[in-house]
């Protein structure tokens, strides 16, 4: 059995003057103990409902689920012990400074005022916040803040770490920080379940990673595998005059093993197509001999924003939610 599991999870939702919404629809998930498995998908997928049935927040309308053979369902009280959860909105006390927010989960974990206060020191230290300890939260930056939330999700040294969207709204700088931290952890055995909108996050820490939908788990693997099942690399062109781009996706479409895509302004091309480097050098040679003009002409791997717009049709954020979050 795998360190977290669930097994045809669903959870129907019925408000009231409204059709019912089927958030989870038979979800079947499994993780490795000390890896990252990532849930990926667009708003309203089922990746939040899905982080609130493991975490005991919730009941299943059907399915079960284990975390280190323990019945999530069953004996929650058990499960609770084990993780730790840092959700969406970073969740701290805006009138206490960094420390005394941890401390405080430290004794609300009853771990007594020495060993809650060390523990708080460390997770100081850790999470590069010592110059900033003593001020109170509501002076934190964004990055300041998500980072004493997922600080206080691992006061107790949790088995299991859940983070839903961690880095969302975080700059650059900070989602780096971030990633850097969750690596750490994972170094010294945490396990951990990650939603995300970023395709780069996931190719950045997940092990492997389950691609949601409407509530359902339609691919998994890890990202090499997920862009792998994409074939072939991509042509890309970027052309002087946009009025070119009909005729240019006519010569993409008879190398290319698919229909070519074309940006909104007409500019940018983009083909798959299973042998490129002999592919690109065609391209290039008519429409050199039909004097078309190019900015800049290559060819690159698959990414997963490929893969997720094949399997779901649509851009990783351009869902509707369903169930207030993801």
């Amino acid at each position: 059995m795998m360190f977290v599991e669930a097994q045809g999870l669903t959870k129907i939702y019925t408000p009231k003057g409204a059709p019912p919404v089927r958030a989870l629809d038979g979800l079947d998930l499994s993780v490795p103990q000390g890896s990252v498995t990532a849930l990926l998908g667009p708003n309203g997928a089922g990746k939040t409902t899905t982080v609130k049935v493991l975490t005991t927040l919730i009941t299943p309308s059907s399915g079960s689920a284990f975390i280190d053979g323990i019945d999530v369902l069953k004996h929650p009280g058990s499960i609770r012990p084990l993780i730790g959860v840092s959700g969406q909105y970073a969740a701290v006390d805006e009138n206490l400074t960094g420390f005394e927010n941890l401390d405080m989960v430290g004794r609300l974990y009853h771990l007594g005022a020495k060993a809650s206060r060390q523990r708080a020191h460390e997770l100081i230290e850790l999470f590069d916040l010592s110059d900033a300890a003593n001020r109170p939260v509501k002076g934190f930056s964004g990055g300041m803040r998500r980072r004493i939330d997922l600080a206080g999700a691992l006061v107790t040294r949790p088995k299991v770490l859940f983070l839903d969207e961690p880095t969302t709204g975080l700059d650059p700088r900070s989602r780096l920080g971030m990633w850097d931290v969750i690596t750490t952890l994972v170094g010294e055995g945490t396990t951990v379940l990650l939603t995300t909108q970023y395709l780069e996050e996931a190719d950045r820490l997940a092990d492997s990673i389950c691609v949601i939908d409407d509530g359902k788990v339609i691919a998994r693997g890890t990202a090499n595998e997920l862009k792998a099942s994409f074939g072939g690399q991509r042509l890309e062109l970027n052309l002087v005059t946009a009025g070119d781009s009909a005729t240019v996706a006519q010569i993409l479409a008879l190398v290319g093993d698919a229909e070519p895509a074309v940006s909104a302004d007409g500019h940018e091309l983009s083909v798959s197509a299973q042998n490129a480097p002999a592919a690109l050098q065609e391209v290039l040679a008519e429409l050199e001999s039909r004097g078309i003009k190019l900015y800049d002409a290559g060819m690159r791997r698959p990414t997963l924003d490929d893969v997720f717009l094949r399997l779901t049709g649509h851009g990783a954020e351009d869902h509707v939610a369903k169930d207030g979050g993801s």
